[in-house]
């Protein structure tokens, strides 16, 4: 690890936190430099949905870099990008009743929020936008202001006006609608908040504690929206994909929101790729208006249509569910077992957290597991939230080894609990 102290920026953070070099992955392992095996409950932070060297995708890709195709084409036309266009279409957004138009926005998800609050601001000629408590969506300049940690924000020392940030849902406890506050505020004019031009929400918030928005929630916010003439952008670019149980987050409320921006997972193999989807009177861009030099990543449109044959049955999602009720009522014996060390279990589909109360309790059990061969990270706003975050794809049997070991670490003499 020596080169990489002495010689990379001390920026750098998931080195930190699982210090190994580590050198081949398959699947939901991630195997090290001295041949340790680890079970991977992190999947590239949600940019692994369908595991490490995905068979399929990694054989689309080395036949089509053999082709001597089309590999950075910026916007230009090309038959990778119409092949996962017709694929996404046919497979995604038919099916589910829905008529997006695709915009392909840049390496990573930041690029897609930027551009989803640009074009709010533009269609709606307004420039506020409202966004929520513990709400992350990027460290660029946009993203940044309708991000809520004081840990990135305090560091960046720009203009973050044009921002109202409202309670999420369950902010302000169980019995508070948070919405009925945010609506007073509308429709109060002095109030101090300016009409917004768009609401931006993560339907669960991953970075900021693996917060779930009910169902009802979303469907109120979505009538709040049409009440109030504002744009609602989903972020899905962490809990899309299918983390959620479904494609998108949305899917379980019913509702259909004006932008929604995807990264991460969308070209199932890791590969930069970012993309907005919006409703076709939404697209009000000019030619030109909006650029980015890598949106045209070719080899991440090949693996995208790859990833999507995941999704023409309904037989993915299936798994993804009894999955999710394995991980749930695995993380409620232990927080029954384990009452005076955490607080609760929170989550959906595949993306779930143990909140301790203490937060040097979860970061040291994250360390003590990562010894015993797990990764995984923890979140929320005190740090005091252990992340699952495996592959869609592990194994029922390896997902529950993984869990076993967090049981397991929790009884270690190694821990002071």
């Amino acid at each position: 690890m020596n080169v990489f102290d002495s010689t990379e920026s001390n920026v750098r953070t998931y080195c930190r936190s699982f210090p190994k070099v580590f050198e081949r992955a398959s699947g939901a392992h991630i195997i090290d430099e001295e041949g340790k095996s680890y079970i991977d409950f992190f999947a590239g932070a949600g940019s692994l949905n369908y595991g490490h060297n995905n068979p399929k995708m990694t054989e689309g890709l080395i036949s089509y870099l053999q082709s001597g195709c089309i590999v950075q084409g910026l916007d230009m036309a090309t038959t990778a990008k119409r092949d996962f266009i017709e694929a996404f279409k046919a497979v995604i957004l038919e099916p589910r009743g829905l008529d997006y138009k695709i915009q392909f926005s840049g390496p990573t998800g930041t690029n897609a929020v930027e551009a989803a609050l640009k074009l709010a601001r533009k269609i709606k000629k307004r420039s506020n936008i409202i966004c929520f408590t513990n709400a992350f969506h990027g460290l660029t300049s946009g993203s940044l202001a309708v991000t809520g940690s004081r840990n990135y924000r305090n560091e960046a020392y720009v203009d973050r006006c044009n921002v109202s940030f409202m309670p999420y849902d369950g902010y302000m406890g169980d019995n508070v609608n948070t919405l009925d506050y945010v609506r007073k505020l509308l429709i109060d004019k002095s109030s101090g908040t300016d009409l917004p031009a768009a609401v931006i929400v993560e339907l669960i918030q991953a970075e900021g504690g693996v917060n779930v928005a009910s169902p009802q929630w979303v469907k109120e916010l979505r009538l709040l929206c049409n009440e109030f003439d504002m744009l609602l952008i989903v972020d899905d670019i962490q809990v899309g994909c299918g983390r959620s149980g479904y494609f998108f987050s949305h899917e379980e409320a019913g509702i259909q929101p004006d932008i929604i921006a995807m990264s991460k997972s969308i070209s199932g193999f890791g590969l930069p790729m970012s993309l907005l989807l919006m409703k076709p009177e939404f697209d009000q861009w000019e030619r030109g208006e909006h650029t980015g030099t890598f949106r045209g990543n070719n080899l991440a449109f090949v693996t995208a249509k790859i990833a999507l044959d995941y999704w023409r049955t309904s037989h993915f999602a299936d798994e993804i569910h009894e999955k999710s009720l394995l991980i749930k009522e695995a993380l409620l014996s232990i927080q029954c077992r384990n009452p005076d060390t955490i607080k609760d279990v929170k989550g959906r589909g595949m993306m779930y957290g143990l909140e301790f109360w203490q937060p040097d309790k979860a970061q040291a059990l994250a360390k003590e597991v990562f010894v015993n061969g797990l990764i995984i990270e923890v979140c929320g706003p005190k740090q005091n939230i252990l992340k699952l975050l495996p592959p869609l794809i592990i194994d029922p049997e390896l997902l529950s080894k993984g869990i076993d070991l967090i049981d397991g670490a929790l009884k270690s003499k190694n821990m002071d609990f």
